[in-house]
């Protein structure tokens, strides 16, 4: 698939989603015992570089060409593996931080605009009064349209109190709204939580963060604060990426018995044959003492729904899939994404490093999440017409030079027609609206209460509802029972555990 319709549509947070789940920065240091260089495959490359010094039609830096030769060898590797130059390097210690510089906004794409979707409170957009809705018809003058979320996103990124201009189109507005805005750095809430109906509780995680354990504990202790009583919890992992690797387990910890395992790794290296288990030294990090110790007892048992989607990767895979397979939490929503791999980060200079897959992850059942994500144990589409964009997103299983899933055979997937599928792609984003999760709008929410309350939930076949053409057939009504709930329990992992 092209890389155009694997972007197209996805959120944009304003900053680099990393859907690397172990974030580990430590120097290059690895033995070559037992493996001697390459004299000849060297010798070859030594003769390449200096052909193109001296026969190359203008002058090439040395420094460039020994980076993209670094970066071409580290990328042919897998998709998740990179080589990571001082900008790249930086952008993604700031995100597994949680912070970033830029304007402070949620954005999305509407029409070939940019559309801001929420403003960070107290950010340098919230003070500038952006509102949700607002479209970005241009950035310095620039216009947006032709640019792609990514590039626009960076456009709007750079350094602390560096200024640019925005042409805004609002609603009810006859006139563009022109609003120059100073970057600063942005300290971004991975955690949102709210009661959405007495008894109900929704908690959104967007990404997995250095502080996402401890401001997860804060929002559930605020929600038991508003409502002691609660009667069903919402964990919403709907798009997103993942992060470090201490976030998953500690809110999987959050929600399961006490120091039973999580997930486990198995690579190459004798560090990456782990299991990490619910105790305080695999999340806490840094912050010192328990951030879970002051949860209220009702967490480990109120009953609960974990939403996914085709955005839900990694680390948030690692999440539904320890909560699927002790039967903690009904997983609803679509296929997950289907990274289930490990990436190091080895420092190999000041400010620069090498992302390397290390090792592939395993749910507590033994089950790969690669290359087949986490499926749910009630297929509900995103709206009732359908899944939106989530039908037509690539997942990991169809990017190039994927590791295969090393527990089960891969299905063989049908060719696609790129073209055709952007075309549809195209036609479907003029006709939908970004929806905003734990809105009165989000149908997924409402299936998902409507199982915690015992009342009918609308599922779909997968298998039949793929392109949306067998909706009749496949759309179908569900009963569900919170006293049942033993027998929904993990359709995909059956197979006996394994230790890793």
């Amino acid at each position: 698939m092209g890389s155009k319709f694997k972007n197209f549509g996805l959120i944009g947070l304003g900053m680099v989603a990393g859907i690397a789940a172990s974030m580990q920065f430590s120097a290059l240091a690895q033995k070559n015992a037992g493996s001697p260089l390459p004299v000849e495959e060297l010798r070859q490359l030594a003769d390449v570089f200096g052909l193109i010094k001296s026969d190359y039609v203008e002058p090439v830096e040395d420094s460039k060409l020994l980076t993209e030769a670094i970066s071409g060898m580290v990328a042919s590797l897998d998709p998740h593996s990179a080589y990571l130059d001082k900008k790249a390097f930086k952008e993604l210690k700031e995100g597994t931080q949680g912070k970033f510089v830029g304007l402070g906004i949620e954005v999305g794409m509407e029409d070939g605009y940019v559309k801001i979707v929420s403003p960070i409170e107290d950010s340098p957009a919230y003070r500038a009064g952006l509102k949700p809705g607002d479209l970005i018809t241009r950035l310095d003058s620039q216009p947006v349209k032709g640019m792609t979320l990514d590039e626009a996103v960076k456009k709007m990124r750079g350094e602390p109190n560096t200024k640019i201009t925005l042409t805004i189109a609002r609603k009810n507005e006859d006139k563009p709204i022109i609003v120059t805005i100073t970057r600063e750095l942005i300290k971004q809430q991975s955690v949102k939580a709210k009661i959405v109906e007495p008894g109900y509780a929704w908690l959104r995680i967007s990404q997995f963060q250095e502080p996402t354990v401890e401001d997860m504990a804060k929002k559930v202790q605020t929600l038991y604060a508003q409502d002691p009583n609660i009667k069903g919890l919402v964990l919403d992992l709907r798009n997103d990426p993942g992060g470090v690797l201490p976030g998953a387990i500690g809110v999987s910890a959050a929600f399961l018995p006490k120091d039973v395992a999580v997930v486990s790794t198995n690579g190459q290296l004798a560090d990456s044959k782990a299991t990490f288990y619910a105790k305080r030294e695999f999340y806490a990090g840094r912050t010192s003492g328990d951030p879970l110790a002051k949860l209220p007892e009702a967490i480990k048992n109120v009953p609960m729904v974990v939403l996914i989607n085709t955005g839900s990767a990694s680390a948030s895979e690692i999440v539904a899939g320890a909560l699927q397979d002790y039967k903690r939490a009904t997983i609803i929503g679509t296929q997950s994404f289907g990274k289930g791999s490990v990436q190091t980060i080895r420092q190999i200079s000041a400010d620069t490093a090498v992302k390397l897959t290390t090792a592939r992850y395993y749910t507590p059942n033994g089950r790969s999440i690669q290359a087949k994500g986490i499926v749910p144990d009630l297929n509900v589409e995103e709206t009732a017409d359908g899944d939106g964009f989530n039908s037509f997103r690539a997942r990991e299983s169809d990017l190039q030079k994927h590791l295969v899933n090393d527990k089960e055979k891969e299905p063989v997937r049908p060719k696609v027609d790129e073209l055709e599928e952007e075309q549809r792609l195209l036609a479907l984003a003029k006709k939908s609206k970004p929806l905003e999760y734990g809105s009165k709008e989000d149908f997924q929410l409402a299936q998902a209460l409507n199982h915690l309350k015992g009342l009918p939930v609308k599922v779909t076949d997968p298998k039949d509802s793929k392109d949306g053409d067998n909706k009749d057939k496949a759309d179908k009504t569900e009963k569900t029972d919170k006293s049942d709930k033993s027998d929904k329990s993990d359709k995909d992992g059956k197979s006996e555990s394994k230790k890793k």
